[in-house]
């Protein structure tokens, strides 16, 4: 089966972060799905969900194996499935209906207790005025309403006066506004009943319960024995599964048919968790259920189906035959009554120009530094082809246009830098549409306009975001600008990428060594220089990936290895050569509040220069904590292991294949409705048919009695890949 793994990759250690998967758990899952004989591709899906339509349509999976935590809201869990119904594809797991109401503890109690499911006694508190606690006896815990991974549950969760409740709530409250939980601590131990709906045995699937065992050199001073947020996640070793639970025979039978009708009750499919609590007289009492359970190696469904002869490969191939014979998707791996989508192969134009002259350090030769090696077009290549493509080469050299209009195409994958001139970018996408050709990444406007740096820095600035001061110079003969009241300055060619024209001495500390370094860059350029206010301070560049709702990845720095370079810049000489002299931070090691302005500029930039599919913008932050716009690359290098974007991917855990299946996805969405528009061009509607029709039959008897006179000319050729008119 052609399998999409969707899932949320942790990046961080904050709490928000805490029930994403880390790059561990997806490459077990992902190894094991693979050894199971399946085709699969990582979906990491962080960002807008129009990004995950598109790529999930250009890939048009036959089953989805659902991990994905989504991000916010108390129907984040429900969210992906939800969208998955839509689209049309099949997945693993419990559908959206079940994963909103498990995520609500208050909602999942009441209506067990319908059902005599025993639970500890509970208030549930959306503010602090509803508060009582009259029936509840102490001590009690407080807990988030709509979290999972022990969030927000510490030794402080738990009161033991009324006094103390009040305080723990509105501590809790201010945190997780949506409602927090007052729970009845049950003194003992804590059981975790596994459920996997394809193991045949006398429970419908739910495994033997298994026991948390807690090493008690980490756990000794504390004093409640409970699973809390610290001991999942700084101290997780200090917590091992014990398989089975150390309980009689009796307690586990009791167990395991609690957990037959809660998961029969909320409808769970494929798989779950349900976690009770033993009390020390040996009660069981159910605390909350996971529809959506992790999959870490380690976790507790693995060791509980170790008992029934499953290990990691077998508990992922139960989930995933659980799910084809919920959806009857049979060995063909076609989805029975589902309609037809085009896999592919497409035919991929790729589009690029070679370099053949090869930079050199001092950049007194940097003619073709902007063009791709024969190393990188073949990664490029490759990594097209392995998405199940045709791969058409086609570099861009004056024969472009002839070669364009006799090629049949699907979609091209556009890297090429052009000729000369400042629209030289767009000039490759300009000839596409002009023949109606779906390709990757931003359209001539966008491109002309960002590799004009100060045409992009008037539009950014227009958008509200911070830019550096700048003038555009000619000759080196024009007045300096007034606003320009101290130096150093920093002096580039407008209209170049790569850092070409952006050497150590570009950063002048009087205006004879700017003038003289503005009349170097327009003789050897032939084109304006761009002189700018020096930003002291911390580099980062930022890739984006996506149309009008990008998806931010996490910023990279470059942090400059010199200290005794007082005014450093990211040059020319850094890009060939940057061993010992700058490090990447990717990601970069900042702080959340520092992350969100850098997310929140690079995506305002995105949109405001209208960029579209991929790109990668440099900022500055002054000692002051602002962050300035320096420009927009929506025509980024992808030179595997080395350039920028390239880096920014891994570190946002984004394989190099993946990344160019990410760029690609959003050209094939768009090839996919012009295709649709133009089945629907082709069929009139039924009216204007059956109006056409009688018209002819009634000039046809007018003129003969009886029938047609003549035949209309044949078509021929598929109107896709006929040679299109000049």
């Amino acid at each position: 089966m052609r399998i999409a793994l969707t899932h949320n990759l942790r990046l961080s250690d904050l709490e928000e972060e805490a029930e994403f998967d880390t790059q561990e758990t997806v490459n077990a899952l992902a190894g094991a799905i693979e050894r199971l004989g399946h085709r699969l591709e990582r979906f990491e899906v962080s960002g807008p969900a129009s990004r995950t339509v598109a790529r999930l349509e250009a890939y048009s999976p036959d089953l989805i194996f659902n991990t994905a935590e989504g991000r916010r809201g108390r129907f984040r869990e429900a969210f992906y499935p939800a969208l998955f119904d839509e689209l049309g594809f099949p997945y693993t797991g419990s559908d959206a209906y079940a994963l909103a109401i498990t995520l609500d503890k208050q909602l999942t109690k009441l209506i067990l207790a319908k059902h005599g499911i025993r639970t500890p006694g509970w208030q549930y508190v959306e503010k602090l005025s509803e508060l009582t606690a009259e029936n509840l006896h102490f001590p009690v815990i407080v807990k988030p309403n709509f979290e999972g991974s022990s969030k927000g549950i510490t030794q402080d969760s738990i009161a033991e006066t009324l006094e103390e409740v009040h305080e723990k709530v509105t501590q809790a409250l201010a945190k997780y506004p949506a409602g927090v939980l007052v729970e009845e601590y049950i003194s003992g131990r804590d059981l975790t009943v596994p459920f996997l709906a394809a193991v045949d045995n006398d429970y419908d699937g739910v495994l033997s319960p298994v026991e948390y065992v807690m090493d008690p050199a980490t756990t000794e001073g504390r004093k409640y024995q409970i699973y809390d947020y610290e001991l999942k996640t700084k101290h997780n070793t200090a917590v091992r599964v014990r398989a089975p639970a150390s309980i009689s025979a009796k307690t586990a039978e009791d167990v395991r048919k609690m957990a037959q009708t809660i998961f029969q009750v909320l409808d769970c499919r494929d798989l779950g968790r349900i976690d009770f609590r033993l009390s020390d007289a040996g009660v069981p009492y159910f605390l909350e259920i996971n529809a959506l359970p992790s999959l870490e190696p380690g976790a507790g469904i693995y060791a509980a189906a170790e008992l029934d002869g499953l290990h990691l490969d077998g508990v992922i191939n139960s989930i995933i035959q659980s799910a084809a014979k919920r959806y009857k998707i049979k060995d063909s791996a076609r989805r029975q009554g589902k309609p037809a989508r085009k896999t592919g192969p497409l035919r991929v134009g790729f589009t690029y120009n070679v370099k053949r002259v090869k930079p050199t350090v001092d950049a007194s030769e940097d003619s073709e530094a902007e063009y791709d090696s024969p190393a990188t077009l073949q990664a490029i290549r490759e990594a097209i082809a392995s998405w199940g493509h045709e791969v058409v080469d086609l570099e861009a050299s004056p024969e472009l246009p002839s070669v364009l209009a006799s090629t049949p195409l699907d979609v091209v994958f556009n890297i090429a830098e052009g000729f000369k001139g400042r629209n030289r970018e767009s000039q490759v996408p300009a000839m596409l549409e002009l023949l109606d050709i779906p390709y990757t990444g931003s359209d001539p406007a966008t491109l002309s306009i960002a590799l004009d740096k100060a045409l992009a820095k008037k539009i950014v600035r227009q958008a509200g975001i911070h830019t550096p001061n700048f003038q555009l110079m000619i000759t080196g003969k024009e007045r300096l600008n007034k606003d320009f009241t101290t130096f150093p300055l920093i002096v580039k060619p407008v209209a170049e990428g790569s850092s070409k024209g952006v050497v150590s001495k570009s950063v002048c500390h009087s205006e004879a060594e700017l003038r003289e370094v503005v009349k170097e860059i327009a003789s050897k350029y032939q084109q304006p220089a761009l002189i700018e206010e020096y930003i002291r301070g911390r580099e980062f560049t930022v890739g984006l990936l996506g149309e009008r709702r990008p998806r931010v990845l996490p910023p990279m720095e470059i942090v400059f290895l010199d200290k005794e370079e007082k005014n450093p810049v990211y040059s020319f000489q850094h890009k060939l050569d940057w061993t010992d002299r700058i490090r990447y931070d990717a990601p970069a090691k900042i702080e959340p509040a520092l992350l969100e302005r850098l997310r929140t500029a690079a995506r305002g930039s995105f949109m405001a220069l209208g960029c579209r599919d991929v790109a990668r913008i440099d900022f500055r932050m002054d000692d002051k904590g602002r962050i300035y716009f320096i420009e927009c690359n929506p025509l980024p290098g992808l030179t595997p292991g080395w350039s920028d974007l390239v880096l920014i991917a891994q570190g946002a855990g984004m394989d190099y294949r993946g990344l160019i299946g990410e760029i690609m996805a959003p050209a094939i969405r768009r090839y996919k409705e012009r295709e649709a528009r133009r089945a629907a061009d082709e069929q009139p509607p039924a009216k204007v048919i059956l109006e056409k029709s009688a018209q002819e039959k009634a000039a046809g008897e007018e003129k003969s009695g009886n029938g047609h006179h003549g035949t209309p000319a044949p078509v021929s050729g598929d109107p896709r890949t006929e040679p299109k008119p000049s």
